[in-house]
């Protein structure tokens, strides 16, 4: 729930259910628990099983266990295996809104062997895949019927969506039978199976000329931000307490761009995006160090992307643009998240309204024609009239591409901290849904999607842009179409291979220091992983 909370938030009870009984239950809101125990009998599927019922009761307080335990637990969930099936039991200790009428539940999942598989898959991935999703489908009926709620995405608990989409599509399913998949395998509702199924195919269409056998991408980040965001989860490190060492920083990195370059010869560089962080704190000089370096390194010409976040406009100047455009940057963001002052100020952005404007139009004087703004929908204080006031400001300044974020409270986020200094009172669906057509009425079309853990309301982030101007590398990064060489502190390369089956990281460490003082590991992390799997 949002706009009650407070009263709520010392008992079990909604208080929504008792004051508004006539809404639906999807309009409802989140139902409250104090404390969930999951008993895993048996430890298949795991992290499925609590992923989805955390879905349904995100802010619950959820317990693991794996041995009866005597801790009191407003609802316990169970999961056990006999011979042919799943078996998934709940037992609540009182009733917690009027839509949960029965104290116990029990449901089955068949279970699917080489033995017993009717439909003769022999393929242990594949049968492991379709227990999954058996298991998957048992317990979100159950999780309905127990809260009288509905998911937009419905079972599916993973951030990629579209990529489940282009799977079925690619294997050679007509788009009406992906669909109907989507619809009654995976339980999603209809309006975001035509969402995942309309993004999958403009994502081939962009995609068609990326060489992914032989292609590869290119991410280098920049861990500094004027300010860290309220939401921010990321490894953002503000620039006050570390502009003495951003020096050190672009030179280990420089070092790391050109080593890496080594190992990559031969192989196809598709895309560029630096980002962070934000890229655009590092000074004109460093910037211009740091794009030489590359270039030098790995060659800009065929490049079907380059981007460079500009993401705050408090730390955008005309000579770090110019920087940006003479080294051939065809794709910039500046982002808003929201274009009303005091959220801006609840946020710790350390900018107005009017440097976004101005920075913009900066931006646009300098030549740069493919600008995106990102937008978060959810945010504290914000309902869906003070988003369309943002849509409004948005609007005329007319960007090629629009991506609009759903709250995500992720752990590390100092909102997550603080929850209970704020009032989430907007309704999340409404303000995607005004996103949406304000992206269609700039001529806007949807080209990629990703969920997050934690996001309310279960929904989705979306990316809008116009006829060749999506971004390639966000598709690339989402769709693990090719590998992504990432570079610099926190960066996680994503190695794809034996045609996309598999997929191996190799990650650089999160802190500044340590990536500074360790540069030569994380250069042997990579030689070693780039040598052993690509």
């Amino acid at each position: 729930c949002t706009d009650c909370w407070p009263l709520c938030r010392m008992t079990p009870v909604c208080i929504r259910d008792m004051i508004l009984p006539q809404q639906s239950a999807t309009k409802r809101g989140t139902i409250h628990l104090c404390k969930i125990g999951i008993l895993f009998k048996n430890r298949d599927f795991e992290h499925d099983v609590y992923e989805l019922i955390k879905a349904f009761y995100p802010e619950a307080e959820i317990h693991t266990l794996y041995e009866n335990a005597e801790a009191e637990y407003d609802l316990r969930f169970s999961v056990e295996r006999d011979n042919d099936s799943y078996i998934i039991k709940y037992e609540r200790t009182e009733n917690l809104s009027k839509q949960e009428t029965e104290q116990k539940g029990v449901i089955s999942a068949d279970i699917l062997s080489k033995e017993n598989a009717g439909c003769g898959i022999q393929d242990a991935h594949a049968l492991r895949k379709e227990n999954k999703d058996n298991i998957k489908y048992a317990l979100y009926q159950l999780l309905v019927k127990l809260t009288g709620r509905t998911l937009p995405w419905g079972n599916l608990t993973g951030i990629r969506p579209a990529k489940l989409a282009m799977g079925m599509i690619e294997s050679g399913m007509k788009n009406t039978e992906a669909a109907r998949e989507m619809r009654e395998r995976y339980l999603v509702s209809p309006q975001k199976t035509a969402l995942a199924i309309t993004i999958a195919n403009r994502e081939r269409e962009i995609l068609k000329d990326i060489d992914y056998e032989n292609g590869y991408s290119l991410y280098i980040g920049i861990p500094f931000c004027p300010s860290i965001c309220l939401y921010c989860s990321f490894s953002s490190y503000p620039l006050k307490v570390w502009e003495k060492r951003t020096d050190e920083y672009v030179e280990a990195l420089c070092r790391e761009v050109r080593e890496t370059a080594l190992m990559m010869k031969g192989r196809k560089l598709d895309t560029i995006y630096i980002g962070g962080g934000t890229p655009t704190t590092l000074l004109p000089h460093q910037i211009r160090k740091l794009l030489d370096t590359v270039g030098e390194a790995f060659g800009y010409e065929g490049l079907a992307e380059f981007t460079g976040e500009a993401g705050r406009p408090d730390s955008i100047t005309r000579e770090k643009l110019e920087v940006l455009r003479k080294w051939g940057i065809t794709r910039i963001s500046i982002n808003p998240q929201s274009m009303k002052e005091h959220t801006l100020e609840l946020l710790g952005r350390k900018h107005t309204v009017e440097e976004i404007r101005e920075k913009f139009m900066l931006a646009r004087t300098l030549g740069f024609d493919n600008i995106n703004m990102d937008l978060i929908v959810g945010l504290p204080g914000e309902d869906a009239e003070m988003v369309k006031r943002t849509l409004e400001k948005v609007k005329k300044l007319a960007p090629e591409s629009l991506t609009v974020h759903t709250l995500a409270i992720k752990r590390a986020a100092h909102l997550k901290q603080e929850m209970d200094k704020y009032s989430f009172a907007g309704d999340v669906d409404e303000q995607l849904s005004l996103v949406g057509q304000a992206a269609e009425e700039l001529g806007l079309a949807p080209y990629y999607l990703y969920r997050q853990k934690n996001m309310k309301g279960n929904f989705e982030n979306v990316g809008y842009a116009k006829v060749d101007k999506a971004g390639i590398y966000n598709i690339l990064i989402m769709e693990e179409k090719q590998p992504i060489i990432a570079l610099g502190a926190g960066g996680s390369s994503k190695l794809v291979f034996d045609h996309g089956k598999r997929i191996e990281r190799v990650e650089n460490v999160k802190d500044v220091t340590s990536y500074i003082a360790r540069i030569d590991e994380m250069i042997e992390r990579k030689r070693t992983g780039i040598g052993t799997w690509l």
